[in-house]
């Protein structure tokens, strides 16, 4: 019997792609956790990762930072919330819950996104010819997030910091999505 050893890859090979004014690249090296808070568990929840993660849940439509494990996290819809961080191993669930102690519901979506961060003087003028929400700095402050629809993909979209923002699809689409950026940024620069 062969023995086969399987590799994990890339859903974009690592892409980067320098333009006048703007960068778009892969963002590897950080897993994707959902929690979803149990029914009247938010006020434990909150308690817990003031303690470990140093942080409170963030609002809906906005995004909090902990340095513990480099680790964002995102109020996506009432009581869903996805924490992006930097991973040292394939296990995702288990670095967040010895954190979070059974206090919410996980699921590892590490592998379901691509995630693109486009950064630079040209970002909000290259996001807005595919992008609907209104990227300007007073309606869609740094730490805003939002779950969107990007050239008929589905795509969560991140401020990260003054014109840079974090993009995240389905990874069963990522060259589509890939491209869909890219053609806006041809246009742009």
């Amino acid at each position: 019997m062969p023995n086969y050893i399987l590799a994990a890859t890339l859903p974009l090979d690592g892409f980067r792609h320098d333009f006048n004014g703007l960068s778009i690249f892969e963002v590897t090296g950080r897993s994707i956790v959902s929690i979803a808070t149990p029914l009247g568990g938010e006020p434990n929840l909150n308690k817990i990762l003031a303690k470990t993660y140093k942080t409170n849940l963030p609002k809906v439509g906005q995004s909090l930072m902990s340095s513990l494990d480099n680790a964002v996290f995102m109020g996506m819809a009432q009581d869903q919330f996805l924490v992006l961080f930097d991973h040292c191993d394939d296990k995702p669930l288990e670095v967040v819950s010895k954190h979070l102690n059974d206090s919410a519901y996980l699921t590892d979506q590490s592998d379901s996104y691509v995630m693109l961060r486009v950064s630079g003087l040209n970002s909000r003028l290259v996001l807005e010819r595919i992008c609907p929400i209104d990227l300007a700095p007073t309606a869609f402050p740094e730490g805003s997030v939002a779950r969107t629809i990007m050239e008929h993909l589905g795509a969560v979209i991140v401020h990260e910091k003054k014109d840079t923002f974090l993009l995240m699809s389905a990874r069963s689409s990522a060259k589509s999505f890939l491209e869909a950026v890219e053609t806006s940024a041809v246009n742009v620069c």
